[in-house]
């Protein structure tokens, strides 16, 4: 978080000018449209496609990063790359929650990458909204960064409880309140009719299962946009920063899924890293909150806290695989006793 004085009415600095808050916007819109061209027919996404787009959607952010610190300054440089690092993270769990649904819907995987883009065009969509909010909130309240704080501290101590319950996340789709509402206003098909999220039936407009799979997955956007705009708004104050940071890790999403749809499964240990660094993310919004009435507390500088996100999330992950591959040799142990 840049060093600027602390003061909550119309002294939120930003990098974005109107002509490169248009080309971002522009840019985005452009490359969720491409990905819609991409998905227009229906088919099983091979692993050498996912690979290719993700490449291309993790080259893209790091080459903006590279010319946001050279156009910028380091400053700047590091409070986007530990953005786009946090959004990321939070996006990965975001995909495990979007692999749920999907299953629990029985997506067929021909339509597995549309869903996901709808997914991903509507979270674009809700995190704009929440972005305008939280920089109108800095802006008029002193005591946002403190609401902020508290949002990402409650919301950590959840992911702790929930992954120390050693319950696995469940989806049922006849208690989803989307679900429900939908159902009440309009019949549902049992079967996917491809691409169509309604279709006549005996002269009845009739919505698909794809209707409201899409309909849960914006839901569900609802929630993870609670999290991650304040989380990110931790790292930078600048809104066009917090905007492209958010942008970049979702739109990456639908090519990832297909990567890490194997790997998600192993992250057992991504949760307790999640509320990890939320729970810092919050202290270091309190301490900054706190350092505008009290000069003498002390703030988390934005390098030191790439350098916690980072090693956080190289222990999970390695924690994680080394956990999921010793319960791997045990079920082939027993499994070999058995025979």
């Amino acid at each position: 978080m840049s060093d600027l004085p602390y003061l909550a009415a119309a002294d939120l600095q930003s990098v974005g000018t109107p002509t490169l808050w248009g080309v971002t916007i522009v840019a985005v819109l452009a490359l969720l449209v491409l990905d819609f061209v991409v998905t227009r027919k229906p088919h099983e996404v091979s692993m050498r496609e996912a690979l290719g787009w993700s490449a291309f959607y993790i080259a893209l952010p790091l080459a903006f990063g590279a010319w946001v610190w050279s156009r910028f300054g380091s400053e700047q440089g590091v409070e986007y790359l530990t953005g786009y690092l946090v959004e990321k993270s939070l996006s990965v769990d975001n995909l495990f929650v979007f692999m749920l649904l999907l299953a629990a819907f029985a997506v067929p995987a021909v339509l597995a990458q549309r869903v996901l883009l709808f997914g991903i065009a509507g979270a674009l969509v809700l995190r704009a909204i929440f972005i305008a909010l939280g920089a109108a909130a800095l802006q008029t309240l002193d005591f946002a960064f403190l609401i902020f704080a508290i949002i990402l501290i409650v919301t950590a101590a959840k992911l702790l409880r929930d992954a120390l319950s050693g319950h696995e996340q469940e989806v049922d789709i006849n208690n989803m309140r989307s679900v429900r509402l939908l159902r009440k206003f309009m019949p549902v098909t049992e079967e996917y009719h491809g691409t169509k999220m309604t279709v006549r039936i005996g002269g009845r407009r009739t919505l698909t299962p794809l209707a409201l799979v899409v309909v849960a997955l914006l839901a569900t956007d609802i929630v993870f946009a609670v999290d991650s705009v304040p989380a990110v708004y931790g790292i930078t104050e600048d809104p066009y920063l917090v905007f492209a940071t958010n942008a970049f890790a979702l739109l990456g999403l639908r090519a990832l899924y297909f990567v890490l749809h194997a790997a998600l499964s192993r992250l057992v240990h991504l949760s307790y890293g999640l509320a990890i660094i939320l729970a810092f993310i919050g202290l270091k919004l309190g301490l900054h909150w706190a350092h505008g009435i009290w000069p003498g507390v002390p703030e988390i500088p934005t390098l030191a806290s790439l350098g916690v996100i980072v090693g956080v999330l190289v222990i999970v992950t390695i924690t994680s695989l080394r956990a999921t591959s010793k319960a791997g040799r045990g079920e082939k142990e027993i499994v070999v006793e058995r025979h």
